[in-house]
């Protein structure tokens, strides 16, 4: 076997079929696995690792030959040789073929060392990250994220789960462009918004209407505006409101702008209306944590507030000021004549006639002067008041 493997004097080409089979039998993998195996069998360790090192020198080797070396040198204990022996595989091969290894490298390497070398582990998905196709994304993400959760932050996890997401479909965007053009990548623009949470659909709805803005569709644009202030708040994303100004000022006009600022104050009310209901909420689940026992008056107007920003959640806020000016009473059961006769109407209009019970009592006269009416106020003559 060292003699068929022997470097010959003048180095050819393995598929040059001009060449004598002995100037090209040192490349053949076939032989060197047969070496391999007779060396793993009757063999020293350092003769087994100089054969899998000559075979990965030539640059014949497969990922499937890395995987072997490198799971005898971890039962040898040489764990550091063994991570090495992987580096040199990744360097050998490209994606889809380095899959395999970078996922044995990366499992045995955690397996190793856990925690202890996070930074290092994080460099390694990173690097197995920047250009791993999407196909095979999805399990070292999810390697990547529950790394984290074990060893890392859970904010460092879910943002490992953000860009697992949003590399995905950038990829699938990237991919749909290049095959069937930008048009096709419409239905995959809108799946990514109905799909992904609010945080990354903003961003795909910005990517989205800017290339309807290229493709020279104006309204497509402005309808995807529309579309994303509902996930806008005014106080918190003021540079999407800009972004969308700044394209009614190149491509709109006086109405288009009028319209943008009124969704605007619209959307800015919606999340008002939001944030003061879950307030009112809050409160009441921790009145009712504490035990707090809260009189009934009190109950009556916790209740009024609740009811009046449910009100405006969904009639908005022109409406129920509306409604809460028609005001209507209930005649309790228990009310007698005596305590009708002291309600009392706040009403704009009553005339104040200054009477008094003791005028009655007292049988003081009063005098009304009678004066004539005009006859357009009720058709005839002669009437008094």
């Amino acid at each position: 076997m060292q003699r068929a493997t022997a470097m010959p004097v003048h180095k050819g080409s393995y598929h040059d079929q001009s060449l004598p089979v002995q100037e090209r039998l040192y490349k053949s993998l076939k032989v060197w696995l047969l070496y391999a195996d007779l060396e793993e069998v009757l063999g020293t360790f350092k003769s087994i690792k100089a054969v899998y090192d000559r075979i990965i020198d030539l640059r014949i080797a497969t990922p499937q030959v890395i995987i072997n070396y490198g799971v005898f040198l971890e039962e040898n204990n040489y764990f550091e040789e063994a991570f090495k022996a992987y580096e040199k595989g990744i360097s050998l091969f490209k994606w889809p073929n380095v899959y395999d290894i970078w996922n044995t490298y990366l499992v045995k390497f955690l397996k190793r060392y856990g925690g202890t070398k996070l930074e290092r582990a994080r460099d390694l998905f990173e690097q197995c990250l920047e250009s791993c196709p999407r196909k095979f994304a999805k399990s070292i993400y999810l390697l990547y994220a529950k790394l984290e959760e074990e060893h890392g932050l859970a904010r460092h996890a879910m943002a490992v789960y953000s860009r697992a997401t949003k590399a995905m479909f950038n990829i699938y965007l990237k991919k749909a462009a290049e095959i069937y053009g930008v048009t096709h990548t419409r239905e995959i623009y809108q799946e990514a918004i109905d799909v992904l949470p609010d945080t990354q659909a903003k961003q795909m709805c910005l990517k989205f209407a800017d290339l309807e803005r290229k493709l020279g569709e104006i309204d497509r644009a402005r309808a995807i505006y529309s579309h994303c202030s509902q996930m806008c708040d005014p106080r918190t994303n003021p540079d999407f409101w800009k972004t969308w100004k700044d394209f009614e000022v190149r491509h709109g006009n006086e109405d288009t702008m009028r319209e943008m600022l009124r969704i605007k104050r619209s959307v800015q009310a919606t999340f008002n209306t939001q944030v003061n209901f879950m307030s009112a909420q809050m409160l009441s689940a921790a009145v009712v944590a504490a035990g707090i026992t809260v009189p009934d008056s009190e109950k009556d107007s916790m209740q009024n507030l609740e009811a009046q920003a449910k009100l405006l959640a969904f009639e908005g806020p022109k409406e129920a000021a509306l409604n809460r000016s028609k005001v209507s009473f209930v005649r309790s059961e228990e009310t007698n004549e005596k305590e009708l006769e002291h309600v009392q109407t706040n009403n704009p209009d009553e005339i104040n006639l200054d009477d008094s019970e003791d005028d009655e009592e007292k049988g003081d006269d009063i005098q009304v002067e009678e004066r004539p009416v005009p006859d357009e106020v009720f058709g005839g003559p002669g009437k008094k008041i």
